[in-house]
């Protein structure tokens, strides 16, 4: 295959790729771009999990993309809608002739005297080599391994007799019907599985060694439905998009200053659900709101299977898998024919490819953030990467408006080249994720890249700062080097609170 340059390289064609996609569209119509996707097929995490009653875990309202408003009545969408929103938005923005299928990146790297990536990519199909350059890279690609979950060795796991299924490789034709099924673990994907595998198992039990936090949700929003009968849909969405972000801000803010309190209300709405039918040990975490990520629970549909017997929850040490189940350290053992482990993701940054600058490897961990958008010492190269805490997409869409107002303002200088410079050693312990203590971020320490003590290296995790520094703050900030010169931080505009506030919740 033969070489092929634009302006812009992709890597993904998820969420994160076609909305970056879709934003050189409309506000960078110059640029040439390509998406590089591993995968046949767009949407990304949306296209790889198949597990029973997969689904978002935020709102719709915030997880759709600001410039396309998501208006179906559902909060918690399915996986299929979210995957054909995601391809509805590449079709209405001419994206999808842009997307190259099957080609897995195996290399990217900078040569600073041709001021230009190339890219070594793998066609999958067929083994064959393509290389493209560019002359700015932009990573979709997610943060954890499309290839495999993370699963620990369980001992006496090759005893077990039944079947063993991890969600993220789920086998199509898989009959659990009248089977007696455990999910190990206590996620948004053991959450999801259990009440909706539980209308036709025998018996499904959830296996946790601790609880999460978690919090009912309704799947509809009749505020927002009524909204859209009286108003415009964009204006519609934009309110119901102002409240939800509002009210997910509020919870997460006061979780973090008042654990106490955040920490009953919680536990008084599993309670409420449960009409004191389960042990509350089973649902009161050891740890504080927001030290993990809080869980949904779509219609309390977990808790109205658990109350109607067809699940039960076990809190327990796993001693060992035997020929029929799972023994558990109490000594009670789980009969199985199904055993899920849902043990949760492995971590792995830019699809895994090698990121050469010059001849250097770069190694993320040692590594510094900017702006949570881009890396320290890297030219040329953005990466989109969104919350934790709210909507994933909320960071997506304005890290992209950020890139895009980077390359109009590179355009209008003829400048070449961009490094973010850490002149301070701002360097600090945290990763980019921020204060989450979630083992998959923990057993992640070594890959990702760390955020700095200050400035635009601190990664805020708070969309009314994050609007307010991407879309508003200069460009020419002092710590952006532009081909081999920092120019002098521009002053910032003046402005009131309002708005970046009114930008946050009703658009740019």
């Amino acid at each position: 295959m033969s070489e092929q340059h634009v302006d812009v390289l992709i890597v993904g064609s998820g969420v994160s790729g076609i909305g970056m996609a879709c934003h050189l569209k409309r506000e960078c119509p110059g640029k040439s771009f390509t998406i590089i996707e591993r995968r046949e097929s767009l949407g990304g995490t949306w296209d790889l999990f198949r597990y029973p009653g997969i689904r978002s875990d935020s709102d719709m309202y915030t997880f759709g993309y600001n410039f396309r408003p998501w208006t179906g009545g559902k909060v918690l969408a399915d996986g299929p809608s979210i995957k054909q929103y995601v391809h509805d938005t590449a079709r209405e923005n001419n994206v999808e002739q842009h997307i190259q299928y099957g080609l897995a990146v195996v290399s990217a790297e900078w040569s600073g005297a041709d001021k230009c990536w190339t890219l070594t990519a793998r066609k999958e199909a067929t083994g064959e080599t393509a290389t493209f350059t560019a002359s700015f890279l932009v990573g979709c690609t997610g943060y954890y391994n499309y290839d495999a979950g993370y699963k620990p060795d369980f001992p006496g796991e090759a005893d077990f007799g039944g079947q063993i299924v991890h969600p993220q490789h789920w086998p199509e034709d898989l009959d659990y019907t009248g089977k007696r099924v455990v999910v190990i673990g206590s996620g948004a994907t053991a959450i999801t599985l259990v009440p909706t595998m539980a209308e036709e198992t025998a018996h499904i039990t959830m296996l946790q060694r601790s609880p999460t936090y978690l919090m009912p949700l309704p799947s509809r929003d009749a505020v927002a439905l009524g909204l859209q009968k009286v108003l415009p849909a964009n204006v519609a969405y934009r309110l119901t998009r102002a409240r939800n972000v509002s009210i997910a801000r509020l919870l997460f803010n006061r979780s973090r200053k008042n654990p106490k309190a955040m920490r009953r209300l919680f536990l008084a709405m599993v309670r409420r659900q449960l009409d004191g039918k389960v042990d509350m040990r089973h649902f009161s975490p050891s740890y504080n709101p927001w030290d993990q990520r809080l869980c949904v629970v779509k219609d309390g549909d977990l808790f109205e299977s658990i109350k109607a017997g067809k699940a039960s929850v076990e809190t327990d040490h796993i001693e060992r898998f035997t020929k029929n189940g799972i023994l558990l350290k109490s000594g009670k053992e789980l009969e199985a024919d199904i055993i899920i482990p849902a043990t949760g993701l492995d971590i792995q940054m830019l699809g895994g490819m090698d990121l050469v600058v010059d001849g250097h490897p770069v190694t993320l961990r040692d590594k510094v953030i900017y702006k949570n958008v881009m890396v320290e010492g890297v030219p040329n190269a953005g990466m989109i990467f969104g919350y934790t805490n709210i909507s994933w997409t909320l960071k997506a869409d304005i890290a992209a408006e950020y890139l895009c107002r980077l390359f109009n303002h590179m355009d209008s200088k003829g400048q070449s080249v961009c490094i973010p410079r850490d002149t301070g050693d701002s360097r600090a312990g945290d990763t980019m994720m921020g204060g989450l203590d979630s083992g998959y971020i923990r057993r992640a320490d070594d890959k990702l890249p760390r955020q700095g003590t200050h400035g635009p290296w601190k990664v805020s995790q708070n969309y009314l700062e994050d609007v307010k520094t991407l879309r508003f703050e200069p460009i020419e900030d002092g710590y952006l080097e532009f081909d081999g010169r920092r120019p002098v931080q521009q002053s910032k505009p003046k402005r009131g609170f309002m708005r970046p506030l009114r930008s946050a919740l009703f658009g740019s």
